[in-house]
């Protein structure tokens, strides 16, 4: 399984930026993805997540500045950041709570990251 995250950069205080992450590899079904983040010198927190139905769950640092959406036919989800700060910046993890084919359990997967910079 492989959690390709991709979108991340650099951009000044108030612009957006849009994270996309596939998953891929014997997936049978995914229950929640979600985006985490890790600040350097702090522990990785839990930006948003997003289940197979549709309900969301938004860190409050975040919530109302930041959407999660996912399609399920191509097992990928999204983050769409708006009015960005510079305590946003950070490496954004993405997650999947997934299960193989052949397996009856549910297990946690992680992308490489993908830094996000906001700053002027």
């Amino acid at each position: 399984v492989q959690l390709q995250a991709y979108g991340g950069g650099l951009v000044q205080p108030g612009g957006s930026l849009r994270l996309s992450c596939a998953a891929s590899g014997n997936i049978f079904n995914i229950n929640t993805m979600g985006w985490y983040r890790q600040a350097p010198g702090k522990q990785r927190e839990l930006v948003a997540a997003i289940t197979s139905g549709g309900s969301t769950n938004y860190a409050g640092s975040v919530k109302g500045r930041v959407t999660i959406s996912r399609d399920n036919a191509k097992n990928m989800v999204y983050l769409q950041m708006n009015s960005l700060k510079p305590e946003d910046t950070a490496v954004y993890y993405c997650n999947a709570y997934l299960q193989l084919r052949g397996s009856d359990y549910y297990h946690d997967y992680w992308g490489q990251g993908t830094q996000v910079t906001v700053s002027s």
